[in-house]
């Protein structure tokens, strides 16, 4: 059953993508603004057959935690899900994503439009020099940027070491951060397979002030995530 569920979200998902990608294709050439009015069209549309197919929704705790302006966002990352949510429950993110990503037809050419910021894994020194130039600006902006520490999803209960981008923005950005905690491993394979229903839960904790040095404020960071990610793990 959880198969054939699966099949069809899969089938719904992508077809919407697909259908919604074509009718918002003349948007890539308008203000941001409106190309992002469409993208959060598209994610209504999206979570109401996730609730229809999978039985699954999804709350958002602590938003008394984001700070206004500028911020680093730096989320736990369990399945595809949240690549997508963020785009709506964060005002204007932006979200550091893998560069093949934006080679993906509709959603890359609208990850470029919603002025996301792309990475080349294999890239190195110059491709980090990159990411924090271009993390600089977005929060000079007024944006919140967003990365997965971990660079990769993870199964519940997992906490790896983080990637060294996460402690080279904090250093340089010079905002806030804050930790989320989430659960979506436990309903969701890491491509949006159904594991089983229920309630997806973000949780924004306690921002990080700058002005740390980078062994204590990866510990601050990892402890406060991996906890707090537990605790919603154990909830269900």
């Amino acid at each position: 059953m959880k198969t054939l569920q699966s099949l069809i979200f899969y089938i719904y998902m992508y077809g919407l993508m697909v259908v919604m990608g074509l009718l918002g294709l003349p948007l890539l050439l308008t203000p941001r603004t409106w190309a992002r009015a469409w993208l959060r069209v598209y994610l209504h549309m999206l979570w109401f057959g996730m609730r229809l197919i999978y039985g699954i929704k999804f709350e958002v705790r602590g938003r008394e935690n984001l700070p206004e302006g500028g911020a680093l966002i730096a989320s736990k990352h369990m399945s595809m899900w949240e690549t997508l949510a963020y785009w709506g429950i964060l005002a204007d993110p932006a979200i550091i994503l893998k560069k093949s990503l934006i080679y993906f037809p509709f959603f890359g050419w609208f990850a470029v439009k919603l002025g996301n910021i792309a990475i080349d894994r294999k890239g190195g020194a110059r491709a980090l020099k990159k990411m924090l130039s271009d993390a600089a600006r977005r929060g000079e902006e007024g944006r919140q940027v967003l990365i997965f520490p971990e660079g990769t999803r993870v199964k519940p209960g997992e906490a790896p070491d983080f990637k060294p981008g996460i402690a080279g923005l904090y250093l340089s950005m010079n905002v806030p951060c804050v930790p989320v905690a989430l659960n979506s491993g436990v309903f969701l394979h890491s491509y949006c397979g159904l594991k089983r229903g229920g309630t997806i839960v973000v949780e924004f904790l306690e921002p990080i002030q700058p002005g740390l040095d980078k062994p204590t404020f990866l510990r601050q960071l990892h402890e406060r995530i991996d906890t707090a990610s537990r605790a919603l793990e154990g909830m269900n």
